[in-house]
């Protein structure tokens, strides 16, 4: 009989999940909400899951635990206090998000052995660092693309909210171009400054984008890049695993 896990993502706007047969992704399922119809419609397609494991950006969500500690024989909650398997090397864990920590545990599942950075393209932006030795350097946070074009409308008079997708100049032409191509190409700059401060100090360095707009961002930046928009549910997989016994 096969042993499937699934593996939950809810985020601050989106919500991912995937289901696991050894360690490999059967099939994953992204939705704008986690809700427990959200969850039913995979708890049907694939009857008899043996172990879960979730983690939330959004903080508690009684409805969906209650769920799945229902419908499956074993469920980690996935938070501080959880054993990993690499090394976390932040001052204060209880104040990590999980789900960057997960993150990191799926990089390193990914590419044991290497030095990686995992940028993560969200509602806030992440720069994190796994060491080839499965050490969390921890890393750092900025806001994300939809958050500065949204906090350039909001405090201030006369910006209008610009939508991401459209034109990306140098120099912007006109409020709209100047408004998104300076969110875009700050980022961008911003980026190619971690990779290339970060490859002088862990060379040979794997570059991991993540999150909902890490294509955007993959096609903008000019390194050797492995883009995967699951790298967190990859590690919470991980995870489960490791914590089996």
């Amino acid at each position: 009989m096969k042993k499937l896990n699934l593996a939950v993502d809810i985020g601050n706007t989106l919500s991912k999940a995937a289901v696991f047969e050894d360690g490999q992704a059967v099939e994953t399922f992204r939705g704008g909400s986690a809700d427990v119809e959200f969850l039913t419609d995979i708890i049907a397609a694939y009857p008899g899951m043996d172990s879960a494991i979730y983690v939330s950006s959004r903080g508690k969500v009684p409805e969906i635990e209650r769920y799945l500690s229902e419908n499956v024989r074993r469920l980690v909650k996935f938070g501080p206090g959880v054993p990993i398997p690499i090394r976390n090397l932040y001052r204060t864990p209880d104040t990590l998000g999980s789900d960057r920590l997960a993150a990191a545990v799926g990089a390193h599942a990914l590419y044991p052995g290497s030095n990686v950075l995992i940028a993560d393209f969200g509602t806030a932006i992440t720069f994190d660092v796994v060491t080839a030795a499965g050490e969390f350097l921890g890393g750092n946070i900025s806001p994300g693309l939809s958050t500065r074009l949204r906090a350039m409308h909001d405090y201030t008079g006369r910006l209008p909210l610009v939508e991401k997708d459209g034109e990306v100049e140098f120099t912007g032409t006109s409020s709209e171009t100047a408004l998104r191509s300076g969110a875009v190409n700050g980022i961008v700059y911003e980026t190619e400054g971690y990779i290339c401060r970060l490859a002088g100090m862990y060379d040979p360095l794997r570059i991991i984008f993540t999150g909902g707009d890490s294509d955007f961002f993959a096609k903008r930046v000019k390194n050797t890049i492995f883009a995967t928009y699951d790298l967190v549910v990859y590690g919470l997989n991980r995870i489960l695993e490791y914590n089996a016994d």
